[in-house]
């Protein structure tokens, strides 16, 4: 491996087989990071974004399956991440639990999944990569929701746990500065999968667009990605915030 090669950053990206996670991923390599794509269960997809991003640039991407429930399965997959190219640059927790349970449903089960994976799994994954993080003078990003402010119907342990990871956002940007910048991005409304989503237009979206947000349309993969890169490359002097990519749609509620 060439000496330029050894110097580009490297970024593990939970949850990034697909969707958002996967939109960060090819952004971040087309800005010259290597990847480290997880999953869990999307094996495919995960090894096909793989294989598409090495043949942009070999050997600039691999793929890690861990259970992020499992603090052992965190612990196995920050010593990977960290092992492969020694070194960590950014870490992005995007892997994220996410369907309704009304009040009367209310499962353990779903509180050990939605609060396991939304909050638990990012605190433990950042603690476990401090290290190298720290080293690199890296950050993290975390990947919450609007519904941690607005909250959300039937949704109240999801909701709660990305409140809880927007908290943990701001009390590692005090704990772990000067060294490693953490912030946190708030999506709204994002396209589903294989929907064409033209501005202004309704479509098959909805009887209401003015329901996605103050700009009449849904968020793309894309807007996250681009302000993934604007927190990791471009806001040197930013820790502790939460930045709402939601169109305006917190002003609509």
């Amino acid at each position: 491996m060439t000496n330029e090669a050894c110097d580009k950053p490297v970024a593990l990206i939970t949850g990034s087989a697909a969707r958002i996670g996967a939109g960060i991923a090819r952004l971040l390599h087309c800005s010259g990071y290597r990847i480290i794509l997880h999953y869990l269960h999307s094996q495919t997809q995960a090894l096909q974004l793989c294989e598409e991003l090495n043949q942009n640039s070999a050997n600039s991407c691999i793929s890690l399956q861990a259970d992020l429930l499992d603090l052992d399965a965190i612990q196995e997959l920050a010593r990977q991440s960290i092992a492969h190219w020694g070194r960590l640059d950014t870490l992005i927790n995007n892997a994220s639990s996410f369907y309704p349970r009304s009040l009367d449903n209310i499962q353990q089960t779903d509180w050990q999944n939605l609060m396991g994976s939304n909050a638990r799994a990012p605190a433990f994954l950042s603690k476990a990569c401090y290290s190298a993080l720290k080293k690199s003078s890296g950050c993290i990003i975390n990947i919450t929701d609007i519904a941690a402010s607005t909250g959300r119907a039937e949704y109240s342990l999801y909701s709660m746990a990305k409140a809880a990871l927007e908290n943990l956002s701001r009390s590692l940007a005090r704990e772990l500065a000067p060294e490693v910048r953490v912030n946190a991005i708030a999506p709204g409304f994002i396209l589903p999968p294989n929907v064409s989503g033209a501005k202004n237009t309704k479509g098959d979206l909805t009887a209401e667009p003015l329901s996605y947000s103050c700009l009449n349309y849904p968020a793309r993969t894309d807007d996250i990605a681009h302000a993934v890169l604007f927190l990791i490359s471009e806001a040197s002097y930013i820790t502790g915030q939460i930045l709402h990519v939601d169109g305006g749609r917190k002003l609509i509620f």
